[in-house]
């Protein structure tokens, strides 16, 4: 085969892999945002990504709202559905383990599953993309103008978040209750408050994520659990806790799918990418970025 067509296949391999590991990334970004708060799983992270695309379907195609009101308003009301998520999910438990909040969300991820399948059905949606169809042609590649939104929202949201936890007297407050609640507490940070908007933010980066999939993998109510397996993949490969691991997992799970169902067998790109991530936990089981804390907590 001519070197040409080699490289031109290569470049739309990259790009597909960078395209789809930038959604794990969000979902991993919203895993961790969590976990640091709360050292909770929250398996319904992909019933978030769900309800962003469906809720955006609603909004632009149903209701014809133009796309930038629309996309906020999704926003919005993802954001309000992360608030009651932990309100009436998470907070009513009392004497609350870990494992016990884990089963929580679990619980919570089947209703929002089946209230997703009552109000939309089990067809897939499509969304009109944001710039339109017309693909671009780079180096012999051919790119979907979506695929250059997913990668933008992707750097906006890491660019929002470190300003953020970085500059905002609340994402100080919330890094503090990761970094140790019970002294938070006596400098009079709530705790509680804390949680919530953790769940809250989480939430609607998941939705950002499920706004940008939908033009190219269309949504459907029965997603999440898929999502949520892909993206707590990319929590483990990047480092549990580790918001650039986040980014680097889901980006490097992304390009391995891809690379593998190019070069091997689109039948297995799910199997490629769990066989590299069970060998790296083999050689360095805190993950690429984690610490040693969470590797001594997986050995258990």
């Amino acid at each position: 085969m001519d070197n040409s067509i080699l490289f031109s296949q290569l470049i739309q391999y990259l790009i597909t892999g960078i395209t789809i590991g930038s959604i794990y990334a969000m979902i991993a970004v919203g895993f961790n945002i969590i976990y640091n708060v709360t050292e909770i799983i929250n398996l319904a992270q992909g019933e978030f990504v769900v309800l962003g695309g469906l809720i955006m379907v609603f909004l632009r195609v149903t209701l014809g709202i133009p796309m930038i009101p629309a996309f906020f308003l999704t926003l919005l009301v993802v954001f309000v559905i992360g608030i009651l998520f932990d309100r009436f999910a998470i907070r009513p438990i009392r004497q609350p383990s870990v494992m016990t909040l884990i089963i929580a969300t679990i619980a919570a991820s089947m209703i929002l599953k089946g209230a997703a399948m009552f109000i939309w059905g089990k067809d897939p949606y499509d969304l009109p993309a944001f710039s339109g169809r017309i693909p671009i042609k780079f180096l012999g590649a051919v790119i979907q103008p979506q695929a250059l939104w997913i990668i933008g929202l992707l750097i906006v949201i890491v660019i929002g978040l470190t300003l953020f936890f970085e500059r905002n007297i609340i994402g100080k407050a919330m890094k503090a209750c990761a970094d140790n609640p019970d002294a938070a507490r006596l400098v009079g940070i709530n705790v509680k408050h804390m949680v919530l908007l953790s769940f809250a933010l989480s939430a609607t980066i998941g939705a950002v994520a499920g706004i940008g999939v939908t033009p190219i993998a269309l949504m459907e109510y029965d997603r999440g659990a898929m999502l949520a397996v892909k993206g707590f993949a990319a929590v483990i490969l990047g480092g549990l806790g580790s918001f650039p691991g986040a980014i680097l997992g889901g980006l490097t799970l992304g390009l391995i799918e891809s690379l593998g169902a190019g070069y091997i067998s689109s039948g297995y790109k799910d199997a490629f990418a769990l066989i590299v991530l069970l060998i790296l936990l083999f050689i360095k089981p805190s993950g690429l970025l984690g610490n040693a804390t969470v590797a001594k907590l997986k050995k258990f």
